[in-house]
C-alpha cells in the first residue's frame, strides 16, 4: 500500500548542523569529563543498537586517475563522521552501535590510522553511546558481512589482521585465491582461536540473488558450514537489512522505482530478507537443527534519502534490542546468546516472552528441558509504546503469531532450506490479549510436548496473515513487523 507524505521530517542537512554544534560544545567541555562522571546503567534490559553503519571512510576511488586504486577518497562510499553517526544514533534511542566502514586495496590501513582514531573521539563525545570497533567484511566467496570486534586494548590491531589478511577487496588486482569459500572456513577458523572471539553477521543475505533464483552469494549450504566452523563467530544474519529508504524521494514521496533494502530481484517482505519472512523457510530450517542462528536488523546508513540516499540514520527506522547491560561485553554477549528481537518503525519498544514448566522458565534465546507429554505455559508482553516514531507516526500493534516448529537435530542435506512442521499455533488480536498502560499481555498454553520444538514471536501492524512481497516505491512506515528470536523447548 503506497501512501504520500507531504510533510517533511527532520531535515539531515539541520540536523548535520545541529550535531556539528553539540560536538563543538562536547569538545569545549571535553576536558571535564572524566570516566568517574559517565554513569553506567548495569542493570539488565533491553538496549536498543546497531550494527551496520558507514562513515566517510568507507571510501572510493578513482579508476579513471588512479588505476591501481592506491589513492582511497574519503567520503566516497558514505558521508558522515562517525562522531556524527553517533549523536545521531542517540537522538535515534540507540545505546550502542558498530562502525562498519568497507573499502577496497588498502583499506585496513585506512580503518587502522583514520577510522579508529576518529572512533575513539567519538566514544569521548558521545559516551552515552556504546560504540564498538567492526568493519563490513567483504567475505571470500561471498556477499558482506558485519565484523563485530570486542571492545579491548588489542582491537584496532585484530580487526588490521582480520581486514588485511581475509577481506576479498583488500588487494588490487584482485587474487582469485582471496576469493573463495575455502578461504573464508579459513579465516573463521583464525576468528575462532582469537580471545576474545568476535562476531560475524551475514548483511543483506538475499540481496545478491539473480532474478528467478531463491540464493545468490550467500547460499543456505554455505552459511551452514560458516557455523560449524565458528559457531560462536559466525551467529546469524540479518533479518531486516538496511537501506529501507530506497522507496522514497528526499520529499518523502514514492520513489515507484525503488526497492526496499535495495532488494531489486528478490524483493523483501515486510522489510525483511526471504531468508527470514518466508513461514518454514531456510531460517525455520535452521532452528529445527537446533542451530543457534540469531536475526539482527540495521540501517547500513551511507548516506540519508534526503540528500540523494537511500537510508535511514542508525536508529531512525530498524533496531536491534539486546536484553543486555549496557557494557561491551554484555552486549556482545547478548547478540552471541541470542538474546534479541527487532523491530521496524519502532513498532515495538520491549518484548518479553517466557516458557515454563514447572519452577523452569526460559527466555529469548534460551532454552528449556520437559518431560515428554508435558505441557509448556507461553506468556508474550509486548511494549507498544504511546508515542510516535520518527515519521510523526504512532503505529499500533495489531496482530502477534506464535509460530513453532519442530527441533530433529542436523540434516545431511546442508543445501536444505525448509522446515515443513513450521506453523503459526495462534494468532493473538486486541480479542485475545490484555492491555495495561502500554503493554500488551497474552498467553498460549502449549499442550502434550511429546518432542523437542522451538517457538518464536513476530508481529505486525497489518492486517497480512504472512508478510507478501514488498512491491516498488512502497511506504516502508505503512508495513511494520517485529521479530524475536527463538526459545528451545528440549524433549527428555
Amino acid at each position: 500500500m503506497n501512501i504520500i507524505k507531504t510533510k517533511v521530517n527532520f531535515s539531515p542537512k539541520m540536523g548535520f548542523r545541529l550535531c556539528l554544534l553539540g560536538t563543538m560544545f562536547l569538545l569545549l567541555f571535553h576536558s571535564c569529563i572524566t570516566e568517574k562522571d559517565i554513569t553506567v546503567d548495569q542493570k539488565a534490559s533491553w538496549i536498543a543498537g546497531d550494527h551496520h553503519i558507514h562513515s566517510k571512510f568507507s571510501v572510493g576511488f578513482n579508476s579513471e586517475t588512479d588505476p591501481q586504486r592506491t589513492s582511497p577518497i574519503i567520503g566516497g562510499g558514505a558521508n558522515y563522521s562517525i562522531p556524527m553517526n553517533a549523536l545521531m544514533a542517540r537522538r535515534s534511542g540507540l545505546s550502542w552501535m558498530v562502525a562498519t566502514d568497507h573499502g577496497g586495496p588498502n583499506h585496513s590501513k585506512v580503518n587502522l590510522e583514520k577510522a579508529y582514531p576518529e572512533l575513539v573521539l567519538s566514544r569521548e563525545l558521545v559516551p552515552e553511546v556504546i560504540q564498538f570497533f567492526g568493519l563490513e567484511l567483504n567475505p571470500p566467496g561471498a556477499d558482506h558481512s558485519s565484523l563485530i570486534i570486542p571492545n579491548d586494548d588489542n582491537e584496532a590491531q585484530q580487526l588490521f589482521v582480520l581486514e588485511s589478511k581475509f577481506d576479498r577487496a583488500e588487494v588490487f588486482p584482485i587474487d582469485p585465491e582471496r576469493n573463495t569459500e575455502p578461504r573464508m572456513i579459513q579465516a573463521l577458523e583464525f576468528m575462532d582461536k582469537l580471545k576474545p572471539k568476535p562476531i560475524l553477521i551475514a548483511n543483506h543475505p538475499s540481496r545478491s540473488a539473480q532474478k528467478g533464483k531463491q540464493y545468490g552469494l550467500d547460499d543456505p549450504a554455505e552459511l551452514r558450514k560458516w557455523n560449524d566452523t565458528a559457531p560462536e563467530v559466525s551467529v546469524g544474519m540479518a533479518g531486516a537489512p538496511g537501506h529501507q529508504a530506497a522507496t522514497l524521494n528526499p520529499d518523502n514521496t514514492p520513489k515507484l522505482k525503488g526497492f526496499r533494502g535495495g532488494y531489486g530481484r528478490l524483493p523483501t517482505r515486510g522489510g525483511f530478507d526471504p531468508m527470514t519472512a518466508r513461514l518454514g523457510g531456510f531460517w525455520d530450517s535452521m532452528l529445527g537443527e537446533g542451530r543457534h542462528w540469531w536475526i539482527t536488523a540495521n540501517s547500513d546508513s551511507h548516506v540519508h534519502y534526503t540528500e540523494g540516499g537511500s537510508d535511514f540514520w542508525p536508529g531512525e527506522y530498524s533496531k536491534t534490542y539486546v536484553y543486555a547491560e549496557k557494557s561491551y561485553d554484555a552486549i556482545l554477549e547478548g547478540i552471541r546468546s541470542g538474546r534479541v528481537f527487532v523491530t521496524t518503525g519502532d513498532l515495538i519498544s520491549e518484548l518479553d516472552i517466557s516458557a515454563q514448566f514447572g519452577n523452569k522458565t526460559a527466555q529469548i534465546g534460551g532454552s528449556l528441558e520437559v518431560s515428554s507429554g508435558t505441557d509448556v505455559g507461553i506468556t508474550i508482553k509486548l511494549k507498544d509504546p504511546e508515542k510516535n516514531n520518527h515519521h510523526q507516526d504512532n503505529p499500533v500493534v495489531t496482530r502477534v503469531d506464535l509460530i513453532i516448529g519442530k527441533v530433529t537435530g542436523p540434516g545431511s542435506d546442508p543445501t536444505h532450506d525448509r522446515n515443513p512442521s513450521t506453523r503459526v499455533v495462534h494468532r493473538f488480536n486486541q480479542d485475545n490479549w490484555s492491555v495495561n498502560s502500554e503493554y500488551k499481555t497474552m498467553t498460549y498454553n502449549l499442550k502434550n510436548v511429546t518432542g523437542s520444538l522451538y517457538l518464536r514471536v513476530r508481529g505486525t501492524n497489518t492486517t497480512e496473515l504472512e508478510p507478501e512481497p514488498d512491491p516498488p516505491g512502497e511506504d516502508p512506515w505503512t508495513d511494520l513487523w517485529f521479530y524475536s528470536n527463538p526459545i528451545f523447548i528440549q524433549v527428555q
